[in-house]
């Protein structure tokens, strides 16, 4: 079968899709020619679960690692942001590169593992699920491809420990589908929302100290033993703050209102919403009036 024209012929992805029963002849190891050739120009983007373990692997808090190690970005103009692992200092290299290999490997980051493999996170209409497709990644200076060892892409995640990084990472890659495909409907975020998505996704620690406070505990009902265990799991945590940021940024509420809260929160729409008409009726007055005004004389 011939490959499809690349639109851009310096990009190294392949623009086919294919599926996890693909299979790649590939292999990365100490001694092959092109050996820490990737980690020595890097533009990785992490997801919250790589931040999770590389801070836990470094003893350090998620605030300190966000401050060190990355540097954000907008995903979309005036949107939400993701983060960009920060290289050495005045060059482009991975930090955690050694000459034996990668100095965190067991910890390392998703789009280290799935090299070569690029996994293209799809939406259907009506839907916010990422689909099992992927695309491969070849590039000039990777000797890996001319390895014999065929493998599926099944198989390789396995083997490359991703299943379970997806799956933690599943409920951050739906709220970033949601929002790019919602597109205008829901408007741009506010700059609140940027931000609690970025602390919920991103700086695990602060948010739970966001969840453990007084504030929070006046404006949801979570049941105590439910917040003593997100207090204590930095993975039942970040799972929490999914269910959290799809309930602020969506309105698909999942997690309880304080009753006194939530007569409060209504009261306030009704306000709102009370004034708005109030607006309104004044404009509508004021523009009936100066049509009136300017019909005087011609009686």
């Amino acid at each position: 079968m011939s490959q499809p024209d690349i639109p851009f012929p310096n990009s190294p992805v392949v623009p086919t899709m294919v599926a996890e029963t693909h299979v790649i002849e590939f292999s990365c190891h100490k001694g092959i020619g092109c050996w820490n050739a990737c980690c020595s120009n890097i533009d990785i983007s992490l997801t919250p679960y790589d931040v999770l373990r590389m801070k836990k692997r470094l003893g350090i808090s998620s605030t300190e690692f966000l401050k060190e190690y990355t540097v954000p970005y907008e995903m979309e103009k005036d949107g939400i942001a993701g983060i960009k692992f920060r290289p050495v200092e005045g060059g482009s290299a991975c930090r955690f590169m050694k000459p034996e290999g990668c100095d965190i490997y067991t910890d390392r980051p998703t789009a280290c593992r799935y090299y070569p493999v690029a996994l293209l996170s799809m939406r259907k209409q009506d839907e916010y699920v990422d689909r099992d497709s992927y695309a491969i990644v070849k590039e000039e200076h990777c000797k890996g491809h001319q390895v014999n060892r065929p493998i599926t892409i099944a198989d390789y995640r396995k083997e490359q420990g991703l299943e379970e990084y997806d799956e933690l990472a599943r409920g951050w890659r739906q709220l970033v589908l949601k929002k790019k495909s919602s597109g205008p409907s829901i408007g741009k975020p506010s700059l609140r929302s940027r931000q609690l998505f970025f602390m919920a996704c991103y700086d695990i620690d602060r948010f739970r100290e966001f969840v453990s406070a007084e504030s929070f505990a006046k404006l949801f009902d979570l049941p105590q033993e439910e917040k003593a265990v997100l207090l204590k799991d930095d993975v039942a945590l970040l799972q929490f703050a999914f269910r959290f940021l799809r309930q602020v940024m969506f309105g698909e509420e999942s997690i309880a209102l304080n009753a006194e809260a939530a007569q409060e929160r209504l009261a306030k729409v009704q306000e709102k919403r009370l004034i708005e008409e109030r607006e309104a009726a004044k404009k509508r007055a004021l523009e009936a009036e100066q049509e009136t005004g300017g019909d005087e004389g011609f009686d």
